[in-house]
């Protein structure tokens, strides 16, 4: 029992050093700059970043900046990177109402649409100028195609200008999908303590722990490996389904937001850390080898076992293509419940319960 107290007592002085290396001022705050809107301490502005034009393409990027008369740390929460995830940016639309620059520590950043075109068409994934999935594809080029511009745009004016980001998602059009976060590891313990911190502070009870990205920073395809690589901690979150503007998800997308504020003492309160966190140490998403459509056999969040046939794929004409089976036992994170399905795009996701 005394070696049990004596470990929890490191763990917790361990955790708070790990949060006081991010050190936190209680000054008066400087003007904040994005693009051409320049926000002075106490204020809220909003406005657009502009993807410059080629081949006759261009977009904007409508955001919010409110800048706290506080000093504080930057933070930047990013919506509508797929533009048919409507929870999350619903939930920076009412925030932004809520929040008073005059008794702000920091700045936040509101990025509320990321990927405009594919909003405006409401379409899953991809942008319908070059058909690329916009978090595929950073850090970006300037002289690539619209997609690539734009997260060009976000990594050289949101990213680097941060010092924390929320990357926010939930389940696409198609994708009915339980809340979950991902807590993308490093490999730098003080940024992996943080990143922790962050997805506890946020709320949501199903956390995969996610070794998988790259570490190759010119590469780094997801919006939040990009800031992690630019040494600014960062977490993917997930709170939404199927295209629907349910209250539920919003909320919880609000309420995760104000504690990670809460956690980095932008606004007074302290962070509602979730108390039962379920972690995934092992995930895979199952992908489509026909064009067709899928016929799912089972439920977001139900739970298979190894082998389990979890759905199938038919052709045009009924005629049945393929069987999708579980590649191991665990809890369905999502699955695809609308019957399109194209080859190579994909169909659910299961994750494995660490034990």
């Amino acid at each position: 029992m005394k070696y049990l107290n004596l470990k929890r007592t490191v763990i917790s002085i361990f955790l708070i050093w790990g949060l006081s290396l991010f050190s936190f001022g209680s000054g008066e705050n400087d003007s904040f700059q994005i693009g051409d809107l320049k926000v002075n301490p106490g204020e809220i502005k909003s406005g657009y970043l502009s993807v410059p034009e080629k081949d006759g393409i261009e977009t904007l990027i409508p955001l919010t900046i409110i800048n706290g008369a506080k000093e504080g740390k930057v933070l930047a929460l990013v919506a509508g990177v797929h533009g048919y995830e409507y929870p999350p940016i619903l939930a920076l639309y009412r925030l932004k109402k809520t929040i008073d620059p005059k008794s702000l520590s920091g700045t936040l950043i509101f990025v509320h649409i990321a990927n405009l075109p594919a909003f405006q068409k409401r379409i899953i994934y991809y942008n319908p100028d070059d058909w690329k999935n916009l978090n595929r594809v950073f850090p970006g080029d300037p002289q690539g195609t619209i997609s690539q511009r734009i997260a060009h745009v976000l990594t050289e004016e949101v990213v680097k200008k941060c010092d924390f980001l929320v990357d926010l998602h939930c389940g696409d059009g198609n994708e009915a999908l339980i809340p979950y976060c991902y807590w993308m590891q490093s490999g730098d313990k003080k940024t992996d303590e943080m990143t922790r911190k962050m997805v506890l502070a946020f709320g949501i009870k199903y956390i995969i722990i996610d070794k998988s990205r790259t570490k190759d920073k010119a590469h780094s395809k997801y919006l939040a490996n990009t800031a992690i690589l630019h040494s600014r901690p960062a977490i993917t979150t997930e709170s939404g389904y199927l295209g629907t503007t349910d209250e539920e998800s919003v909320i919880r997308n609000i309420k995760g937001i104000l504690s990670v504020m809460r956690l980095f003492k932008m606004i007074e309160g302290k962070p509602e850390f979730v108390s039962d966190p379920v972690w995934i140490d092992h995930y895979e998403v199952l992908y489509s080898n026909s064009d067709g459509l899928f016929y799912p056999l089972t439920k977001m969040g139900y739970y298979v076992n190894k082998g389990e046939k979890v759905g199938y794929v038919t052709d045009y004409l009924g005629n049945v293509k393929e069987e999708l089976r579980a590649p191991f036992s665990g809890i369905i994170l999502y699955i695809v419940y609308t019957p399109p399905v194209s080859k190579g795009e994909p169909l659910y996701e299961v994750g494995r319960v660490k034990q």
